[in-house]
Protein backbone atom coordinates (compact mmCIF):
# COMPACT_ATOMS: atom_id res chain seq x y z
CA UNK A 1 0.00 0.00 0.00
CA UNK A 2 2.83 2.31 0.99
CA UNK A 3 4.74 1.43 -2.38
CA UNK A 4 1.55 2.37 -4.38
CA UNK A 5 0.86 5.41 -2.55
CA UNK A 6 4.69 6.58 -3.04
CA UNK A 7 4.29 5.73 -7.08
CA UNK A 8 0.97 7.62 -6.97
CA UNK A 9 2.97 10.66 -5.81
CA UNK A 10 5.81 10.26 -7.92
CA UNK A 11 3.14 10.48 -10.66
CA UNK A 12 1.41 13.52 -9.41
CA UNK A 13 5.49 15.63 -8.74
CA UNK A 14 6.48 14.31 -12.21
CA UNK A 15 3.24 16.40 -13.54
CA UNK A 16 4.03 19.44 -10.88
CA UNK A 17 7.90 19.50 -11.03
CA UNK A 18 9.11 18.81 -14.50
CA UNK A 19 12.55 20.86 -14.05
CA UNK A 20 13.32 18.23 -11.31
CA UNK A 21 12.79 15.23 -12.91
CA UNK A 22 14.82 16.82 -16.17
CA UNK A 23 17.56 18.06 -14.42
CA UNK A 24 17.88 14.61 -12.51
CA UNK A 25 17.35 12.92 -16.09
CA UNK A 26 19.86 15.30 -17.39
CA UNK A 27 22.54 14.62 -15.04
CA UNK A 28 22.11 10.81 -16.07
CA UNK A 29 22.55 11.32 -19.36
CA UNK A 30 25.84 13.44 -18.82
CA UNK A 31 27.18 11.29 -16.26
CA UNK A 32 26.30 8.26 -18.80
CA UNK A 33 28.05 9.78 -22.04
CA UNK A 34 31.07 10.89 -20.97
CA UNK A 35 32.03 8.24 -19.72
CA UNK A 36 30.68 6.09 -22.38
CA UNK A 37 32.31 7.80 -24.95
CA UNK A 38 35.63 6.29 -23.75
CA UNK A 39 34.41 3.22 -25.28
CA UNK A 40 33.03 4.57 -28.19
CA UNK A 41 36.42 6.67 -29.22
CA UNK A 42 38.07 2.51 -28.76
CA UNK A 43 36.08 1.31 -30.91
CA UNK A 44 36.86 3.46 -33.77
CA UNK A 45 39.96 3.47 -35.92
CA UNK A 46 42.50 5.14 -32.96
CA UNK A 47 46.17 5.30 -33.65
CA UNK A 48 47.93 3.90 -30.65
CA UNK A 49 49.12 7.32 -30.14
CA UNK A 50 45.35 8.24 -29.67
CA UNK A 51 44.67 5.32 -27.81
CA UNK A 52 47.48 6.23 -25.24
CA UNK A 53 46.39 10.01 -25.08
CA UNK A 54 42.76 8.64 -24.72
CA UNK A 55 43.65 6.20 -21.67
CA UNK A 56 44.99 9.27 -19.76
CA UNK A 57 42.15 11.20 -20.14
CA UNK A 58 39.95 8.43 -19.20
CA UNK A 59 41.69 8.10 -15.96
CA UNK A 60 41.49 12.10 -15.14
CA UNK A 61 37.51 11.93 -16.04
CA UNK A 62 37.32 9.03 -13.84
CA UNK A 63 38.67 10.63 -10.82
CA UNK A 64 37.15 14.21 -11.77
CA UNK A 65 33.60 12.00 -12.03
CA UNK A 66 33.77 12.58 -8.54
CA UNK A 67 33.39 16.15 -7.81
CA UNK A 68 30.81 16.47 -10.48
CA UNK A 69 29.03 13.36 -8.62
CA UNK A 70 29.20 15.86 -6.05
CA UNK A 71 27.61 19.03 -7.63
CA UNK A 72 24.80 16.60 -8.58
CA UNK A 73 24.35 16.06 -4.64
CA UNK A 74 23.86 19.62 -3.93
CA UNK A 75 21.34 19.68 -7.31
CA UNK A 76 19.38 16.93 -5.64
CA UNK A 77 19.36 17.82 -2.20
CA UNK A 78 18.06 21.39 -2.98
CA UNK A 79 15.40 19.78 -5.31
CA UNK A 80 14.33 17.42 -2.64
CA UNK A 81 14.44 19.90 0.15
CA UNK A 82 11.88 22.10 -2.47
CA UNK A 83 9.39 19.48 -2.80
CA UNK A 84 9.26 18.44 0.21
CA UNK A 85 8.54 22.19 1.69
CA UNK A 86 5.58 22.14 -1.51
CA UNK A 87 4.50 18.65 0.28
CA UNK A 88 5.07 19.59 3.80
CA UNK A 89 1.25 19.77 4.19
CA UNK A 90 0.51 16.61 2.70
CA UNK A 91 2.52 14.65 5.10
CA UNK A 92 1.45 17.09 8.24
CA UNK A 93 -2.01 15.50 7.10
CA UNK A 94 -0.61 11.90 7.15
CA UNK A 95 0.71 12.74 10.84
CA UNK A 96 -2.74 14.27 11.44
CA UNK A 97 -4.38 11.10 10.45
CA UNK A 98 -2.13 9.04 12.67
CA UNK A 99 0.79 7.98 10.42
CA UNK A 100 3.68 7.08 12.28
CA UNK A 101 7.08 8.96 11.44
CA UNK A 102 8.83 5.88 10.87
CA UNK A 103 5.98 4.99 7.94
CA UNK A 104 6.22 8.50 6.49
CA UNK A 105 10.14 8.49 6.12
CA UNK A 106 9.39 4.95 4.29
CA UNK A 107 7.27 6.92 1.84
CA UNK A 108 9.85 9.35 1.35
CA UNK A 109 12.17 6.89 0.75
CA UNK A 110 9.71 4.74 -1.70
CA UNK A 111 9.23 8.16 -3.22
CA UNK A 112 13.10 8.67 -3.86
CA UNK A 113 13.73 5.12 -5.43
CA UNK A 114 10.90 5.35 -7.55
CA UNK A 115 11.89 8.96 -8.87
CA UNK A 116 15.66 7.69 -9.31
CA UNK A 117 15.05 5.05 -11.07
CA UNK A 118 12.84 6.21 -13.68
CA UNK A 119 15.62 9.56 -13.87
CA UNK A 120 18.20 6.90 -14.67
CA UNK A 121 16.15 5.40 -16.61
CA UNK A 122 15.25 7.97 -18.97
CA UNK A 123 18.59 9.76 -18.64
CA UNK A 124 21.26 6.37 -19.76
CA UNK A 125 18.66 6.06 -22.54
CA UNK A 126 18.71 9.63 -23.93
CA UNK A 127 22.50 9.10 -23.74
CA UNK A 128 22.14 5.83 -25.59
CA UNK A 129 20.35 7.19 -28.32
CA UNK A 130 22.73 10.23 -28.14
CA UNK A 131 26.12 8.39 -28.01
CA UNK A 132 26.70 9.48 -31.64
CA UNK A 133 26.35 13.59 -30.80
CA UNK A 134 28.93 12.96 -27.66
CA UNK A 135 30.98 10.85 -28.96
CA UNK A 136 31.52 13.50 -31.86
CA UNK A 137 32.38 15.89 -29.51
CA UNK A 138 35.22 13.28 -27.96
CA UNK A 139 36.16 12.30 -31.78
CA UNK A 140 36.76 16.17 -32.23
CA UNK A 141 38.54 17.28 -29.50
CA UNK A 142 41.12 14.19 -30.08
CA UNK A 143 41.17 14.54 -33.58
CA UNK A 144 39.87 10.73 -34.01
CA UNK A 145 37.63 10.04 -36.74
CA UNK A 146 33.35 9.75 -36.22
CA UNK A 147 31.16 7.35 -37.41
CA UNK A 148 27.52 7.87 -36.00
CA UNK A 149 26.99 4.59 -34.07
CA UNK A 150 25.05 4.06 -31.04
CA UNK A 151 26.98 2.17 -28.29
CA UNK A 152 26.02 1.26 -24.57
CA UNK A 153 28.70 0.56 -22.11
CA UNK A 154 27.57 -1.29 -19.13
CA UNK A 155 30.84 0.21 -17.38
CA UNK A 156 29.34 3.52 -18.01
CA UNK A 157 25.97 2.29 -16.75
CA UNK A 158 26.83 0.85 -13.88
CA UNK A 159 29.29 3.52 -12.98
CA UNK A 160 26.29 6.00 -13.31
CA UNK A 161 23.64 4.11 -11.26
CA UNK A 162 26.41 4.02 -8.35
CA UNK A 163 26.96 8.02 -8.15
CA UNK A 164 22.99 7.88 -8.35
CA UNK A 165 22.90 5.74 -5.70
CA UNK A 166 25.08 7.52 -3.53
CA UNK A 167 23.55 10.61 -4.20
CA UNK A 168 19.88 9.56 -3.65
CA UNK A 169 20.70 7.80 -0.47
CA UNK A 170 22.49 10.85 0.76
CA UNK A 171 19.68 13.19 -0.16
CA UNK A 172 17.04 11.10 1.27
CA UNK A 173 18.85 11.03 4.81
CA UNK A 174 19.13 14.58 4.63
CA UNK A 175 14.78 15.00 3.41
CA UNK A 176 14.32 12.28 6.20
CA UNK A 177 16.21 14.16 8.93
CA UNK A 178 14.12 17.72 7.99
CA UNK A 179 10.51 16.07 7.79
CA UNK A 180 11.66 14.54 11.63
CA UNK A 181 12.69 17.81 13.30
CA UNK A 182 9.73 19.28 11.90
CA UNK A 183 6.23 19.59 14.13
CA UNK A 184 3.10 18.82 12.58
CA UNK A 185 2.36 22.57 12.89
CA UNK A 186 5.86 23.63 11.08
CA UNK A 187 4.55 20.80 8.31
CA UNK A 188 1.30 22.54 8.38
CA UNK A 189 2.61 26.39 7.65
CA UNK A 190 5.98 25.59 6.03
CA UNK A 191 4.93 25.98 2.05
CA UNK A 192 3.50 29.57 3.10
CA UNK A 193 5.68 30.26 5.64
CA UNK A 194 9.18 32.45 4.09
CA UNK A 195 12.35 31.44 5.26
CA UNK A 196 14.07 34.18 7.62
CA UNK A 197 17.31 35.86 6.83
CA UNK A 198 20.46 33.98 8.02
CA UNK A 199 24.35 34.90 8.29
CA UNK A 200 25.54 38.05 6.29
CA UNK A 201 21.91 39.41 5.54
CA UNK A 202 21.50 41.08 8.55
CA UNK A 203 24.32 43.35 7.99
CA UNK A 204 23.70 47.15 6.87
CA UNK A 205 23.70 48.13 3.72
CA UNK A 206 27.25 49.93 4.05
CA UNK A 207 28.98 47.17 5.50
CA UNK A 208 27.96 44.63 3.05
CA UNK A 209 28.89 46.80 0.13
CA UNK A 210 32.16 47.57 1.55
CA UNK A 211 33.24 43.83 2.10
CA UNK A 212 32.06 42.94 -1.22
CA UNK A 213 33.89 45.60 -2.83
CA UNK A 214 36.99 44.08 -0.92
CA UNK A 215 36.61 40.76 -1.40
CA UNK A 216 36.05 41.18 -5.37
CA UNK A 217 39.55 43.15 -5.50
CA UNK A 218 41.38 40.65 -3.87
CA UNK A 219 39.53 37.93 -6.17
CA UNK A 220 39.83 39.59 -9.26
CA UNK A 221 43.28 41.71 -8.31
CA UNK A 222 44.97 37.65 -7.91
CA UNK A 223 43.36 36.43 -11.40
CA UNK A 224 44.67 39.39 -13.14
CA UNK A 225 48.06 40.02 -11.04
CA UNK A 226 49.01 37.11 -9.19
CA UNK A 227 47.67 34.02 -11.40
CA UNK A 228 49.94 31.28 -9.90
CA UNK A 229 48.55 32.08 -6.17
CA UNK A 230 45.30 32.15 -7.74
CA UNK A 231 45.25 28.69 -9.00
CA UNK A 232 46.72 27.68 -6.00
CA UNK A 233 44.90 29.06 -3.65
CA UNK A 234 41.40 28.40 -6.02
CA UNK A 235 38.98 27.21 -3.62
CA UNK A 236 38.88 29.85 -0.68
CA UNK A 237 39.11 32.41 -4.10
CA UNK A 238 36.28 30.76 -4.94
CA UNK A 239 34.41 30.85 -1.67
CA UNK A 240 35.34 34.75 -1.58
CA UNK A 241 33.89 35.15 -5.11
CA UNK A 242 30.50 33.33 -3.87
CA UNK A 243 30.60 35.70 0.01
CA UNK A 244 31.11 38.79 -2.51
CA UNK A 245 28.61 38.08 -5.42
CA UNK A 246 26.15 37.25 -3.28
CA UNK A 247 26.34 40.69 -0.91
CA UNK A 248 26.24 42.21 -3.89
CA UNK A 249 22.93 40.66 -4.77
CA UNK A 250 21.29 41.74 -1.46
CA UNK A 251 22.49 45.35 -1.78
CA UNK A 252 20.99 45.30 -5.73
CA UNK A 253 17.69 43.99 -4.02
CA UNK A 254 18.06 47.02 -1.17
CA UNK A 255 18.79 49.63 -4.08
CA UNK A 256 16.77 48.87 -6.58
CA UNK A 257 13.22 50.01 -5.41
CA UNK A 258 15.29 53.19 -4.02
CA UNK A 259 16.34 54.12 -7.81
CA UNK A 260 13.08 52.96 -9.05
CA UNK A 261 11.09 55.44 -7.04
CA UNK A 262 12.86 58.24 -8.97
CA UNK A 263 11.10 57.60 -11.75
CA UNK A 264 7.46 57.69 -10.74
CA UNK A 265 5.95 57.29 -14.37
CA UNK A 266 7.23 53.78 -14.59
CA UNK A 267 7.46 52.91 -11.17
CA UNK A 268 3.14 53.15 -11.00
CA UNK A 269 2.87 51.25 -14.38
CA UNK A 270 1.15 47.78 -14.31
CA UNK A 271 2.81 45.54 -11.19
CA UNK A 272 6.18 47.34 -11.46
CA UNK A 273 5.83 48.01 -7.31
CA UNK A 274 4.52 44.38 -6.83
CA UNK A 275 7.17 43.49 -8.47
CA UNK A 276 9.62 44.90 -6.98
CA UNK A 277 8.97 44.10 -3.50
CA UNK A 278 9.21 40.21 -4.70
CA UNK A 279 12.44 40.47 -6.18
CA UNK A 280 13.55 42.10 -3.15
CA UNK A 281 12.09 39.53 -0.62
CA UNK A 282 13.67 37.02 -2.88
CA UNK A 283 17.07 38.64 -3.40
CA UNK A 284 17.49 38.90 0.06
CA UNK A 285 16.77 35.24 1.40
CA UNK A 286 18.38 33.75 -1.66
CA UNK A 287 21.37 36.06 -2.04
CA UNK A 288 23.81 33.08 -1.38
CA UNK A 289 22.51 30.42 -3.49
CA UNK A 290 21.68 33.09 -6.27
CA UNK A 291 25.91 33.46 -5.84
CA UNK A 292 26.20 29.79 -5.90
CA UNK A 293 24.85 29.30 -8.99
CA UNK A 294 26.41 32.85 -10.45
CA UNK A 295 30.16 31.58 -9.99
CA UNK A 296 29.02 27.70 -10.91
CA UNK A 297 28.31 29.47 -13.73
CA UNK A 298 31.05 32.05 -14.62
CA UNK A 299 33.33 28.63 -13.86
CA UNK A 300 31.57 26.75 -16.04
CA UNK A 301 32.37 29.50 -19.07
CA UNK A 302 36.24 29.19 -17.98
CA UNK A 303 36.05 25.55 -17.89
CA UNK A 304 34.58 24.96 -21.31
CA UNK A 305 36.55 27.93 -23.30
CA UNK A 306 39.76 26.54 -21.44
CA UNK A 307 38.40 22.86 -22.95
CA UNK A 308 38.26 23.92 -26.39
CA UNK A 309 41.62 26.44 -26.21
CA UNK A 310 43.21 23.70 -25.21
CA UNK A 311 42.11 21.27 -27.47
CA UNK A 312 40.69 22.56 -31.02
CA UNK A 313 42.42 25.69 -30.67
CA UNK A 314 45.64 24.12 -30.40
CA UNK A 315 45.16 22.23 -33.67
CA UNK A 316 47.66 23.64 -36.26
CA UNK A 317 46.83 24.40 -40.26
CA UNK A 318 45.88 20.80 -41.20
CA UNK A 319 44.10 19.91 -38.36
CA UNK A 320 46.19 18.25 -36.54
CA UNK A 321 47.13 19.29 -32.70
CA UNK A 322 50.23 20.90 -32.28
CA UNK A 323 50.26 19.16 -28.46
CA UNK A 324 48.55 16.34 -28.02
CA UNK A 325 49.14 15.67 -24.58
CA UNK A 326 46.36 18.72 -23.44
CA UNK A 327 43.45 16.60 -25.25
CA UNK A 328 42.65 15.41 -22.02
CA UNK A 329 42.60 18.41 -20.45
CA UNK A 330 40.42 19.91 -23.14
CA UNK A 331 38.09 16.59 -23.08
CA UNK A 332 37.98 17.34 -18.50
CA UNK A 333 37.15 20.99 -19.29
CA UNK A 334 34.13 20.63 -21.22
CA UNK A 335 32.87 17.77 -20.11
CA UNK A 336 32.61 19.77 -16.13
CA UNK A 337 32.25 23.26 -17.53
CA UNK A 338 28.48 21.55 -19.06
CA UNK A 339 27.80 19.48 -15.76
CA UNK A 340 28.64 23.27 -13.91
CA UNK A 341 26.38 24.97 -16.23
CA UNK A 342 23.50 22.63 -16.48
CA UNK A 343 23.54 22.18 -12.29
CA UNK A 344 23.54 25.94 -12.41
CA UNK A 345 20.57 26.02 -14.68
CA UNK A 346 18.51 23.64 -12.25
CA UNK A 347 19.49 25.60 -9.13
CA UNK A 348 18.18 29.04 -10.40
CA UNK A 349 15.02 27.48 -12.19
CA UNK A 350 14.21 25.42 -8.39
CA UNK A 351 14.77 28.52 -6.79
CA UNK A 352 12.19 30.46 -8.56
CA UNK A 353 9.40 27.74 -8.22
CA UNK A 354 10.27 27.27 -4.83
CA UNK A 355 9.90 31.48 -4.72
CA UNK A 356 6.24 30.92 -6.75
CA UNK A 357 5.70 28.59 -3.78
CA UNK A 358 5.94 31.67 -1.34
CA UNK A 359 3.49 33.77 -3.65
CA UNK A 360 0.68 31.80 -4.37
CA UNK A 361 -1.07 33.83 -1.67
CA UNK A 362 -0.11 37.08 -3.00
CA UNK A 363 -1.43 36.06 -6.56
CA UNK A 364 -4.49 34.83 -5.45
CA UNK A 365 -5.07 38.39 -3.43
CA UNK A 366 -4.18 40.11 -7.03
CA UNK A 367 -6.68 37.72 -8.99
CA UNK A 368 -9.35 38.54 -6.32
CA UNK A 369 -8.70 42.23 -6.73
CA UNK A 370 -9.38 41.55 -10.19
CA UNK A 371 -6.07 41.71 -11.81
CA UNK A 372 -5.69 40.84 -15.43
CA UNK A 373 -4.27 37.24 -15.86
CA UNK A 374 -1.90 39.00 -18.94
CA UNK A 375 -0.41 41.51 -16.48
CA UNK A 376 0.42 38.94 -13.74
CA UNK A 377 2.20 37.01 -16.86
CA UNK A 378 4.50 39.77 -17.27
CA UNK A 379 4.89 40.25 -13.92
CA UNK A 380 5.79 36.17 -13.18
CA UNK A 381 8.29 36.26 -17.02
CA UNK A 382 9.65 39.83 -14.80
CA UNK A 383 10.22 38.85 -11.74
CA UNK A 384 12.19 35.07 -13.38
CA UNK A 385 13.83 36.63 -15.83
CA UNK A 386 15.24 39.27 -13.70
CA UNK A 387 16.60 36.06 -11.36
CA UNK A 388 17.87 34.64 -14.53
CA UNK A 389 19.44 37.47 -16.12
CA UNK A 390 21.33 39.10 -12.91
CA UNK A 391 23.65 36.13 -12.00
CA UNK A 392 24.42 35.84 -15.71
CA UNK A 393 25.17 38.92 -16.08
CA UNK A 394 27.51 38.59 -12.90
CA UNK A 395 29.25 35.37 -14.17
CA UNK A 396 30.05 37.24 -17.33
CA UNK A 397 31.54 39.96 -15.47
CA UNK A 398 33.50 37.30 -13.37
CA UNK A 399 34.68 35.45 -16.32
CA UNK A 400 36.01 39.05 -17.88
CA UNK A 401 38.85 38.20 -15.25
CA UNK A 402 38.72 34.76 -15.17
CA UNK A 403 39.14 34.42 -19.53
CA UNK A 404 41.75 36.86 -18.99
CA UNK A 405 43.76 34.12 -17.26
CA UNK A 406 43.09 31.47 -19.69
CA UNK A 407 43.54 33.76 -22.58
CA UNK A 408 46.74 34.15 -21.12
CA UNK A 409 47.92 30.23 -20.91
CA UNK A 410 46.00 29.63 -24.34
CA UNK A 411 48.29 32.23 -26.34
CA UNK A 412 51.45 31.21 -23.98
CA UNK A 413 51.04 27.56 -25.46
CA UNK A 414 50.03 28.63 -29.11
CA UNK A 415 46.38 28.12 -28.71
CA UNK A 416 44.39 30.02 -31.74
CA UNK A 417 40.57 31.33 -32.48
CA UNK A 418 40.34 32.39 -28.69
CA UNK A 419 37.79 35.27 -29.52
CA UNK A 420 35.81 32.95 -31.76
CA UNK A 421 35.51 30.22 -28.88
CA UNK A 422 34.36 32.54 -26.26
CA UNK A 423 31.51 33.68 -28.07
CA UNK A 424 30.04 29.96 -29.02
CA UNK A 425 30.28 29.04 -25.43
CA UNK A 426 28.71 32.45 -24.03
CA UNK A 427 26.29 31.73 -26.75
CA UNK A 428 25.65 27.74 -25.91
CA UNK A 429 25.42 29.50 -22.10
CA UNK A 430 22.63 32.10 -22.73
CA UNK A 431 20.94 29.35 -25.02
CA UNK A 432 20.42 26.89 -22.03
CA UNK A 433 19.68 29.38 -19.21
CA UNK A 434 16.84 31.22 -21.98
CA UNK A 435 15.54 27.48 -22.30
CA UNK A 436 15.51 26.80 -18.63
CA UNK A 437 13.93 30.28 -18.06
CA UNK A 438 10.97 29.22 -20.72
CA UNK A 439 10.29 26.18 -18.83
CA UNK A 440 10.62 28.10 -15.31
CA UNK A 441 8.61 30.36 -16.61
CA UNK A 442 5.89 28.03 -17.96
CA UNK A 443 5.88 25.96 -14.61
CA UNK A 444 5.70 29.47 -11.80
CA UNK A 445 2.17 30.76 -14.66
CA UNK A 446 0.81 27.34 -13.92
CA UNK A 447 1.59 27.04 -10.09
CA UNK A 448 0.48 30.45 -9.47
CA UNK A 449 -2.79 31.21 -12.07
CA UNK A 450 -3.91 27.35 -12.81
CA UNK A 451 -6.19 28.20 -9.38
CA UNK A 452 -7.94 31.28 -10.80
CA UNK A 453 -7.72 30.05 -14.74
CA UNK A 454 -10.07 27.15 -13.18
CA UNK A 455 -12.71 28.99 -11.68
CA UNK A 456 -12.51 30.99 -14.11
CA UNK A 457 -12.96 28.30 -16.67
CA UNK A 458 -16.04 26.88 -13.84
CA UNK A 459 -17.60 29.80 -14.14
CA UNK A 460 -17.92 29.88 -18.02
Amino acid sequence: MLLKLAMRNVLRSAHDYSVYFATLAFAACLLYSFTASGEYLLSLDLTADQRGIYESASMVTQAFSVFSALVFAFLVTYANRFILRRRSREFATYGIMGMEPTTMARILAYEGCVAAVAALAVGMLAGVLASPLFGAIAAFVFDAPWQPLLVFSANAALWTAECFAGIMVLALVLEIRSLRKHSLLELLEADSTPEQPKGAARLSVGLQTLLAAVLLIVVWGSCLFQPVQFIVWILPMGVAAVLATGMFFRVWAVRRPERAHRRPERLLSGLRVFDLRQLQARMSLNANAMACTCVLIAVAVCMMVAGLAFSVGMRDESGLLNDQTLAPIGYVGIFYGITFLVAAAAVLALQQLAGAADDRQAYRMLGNLGCDASMMRRSIRSQVGTCFALPLAFALVHDVFGLALVAFLAYTLGSSQFPVIVAGVVGVTVVLLGAYYLITCRECGRMLLLTKDTEDGSMC
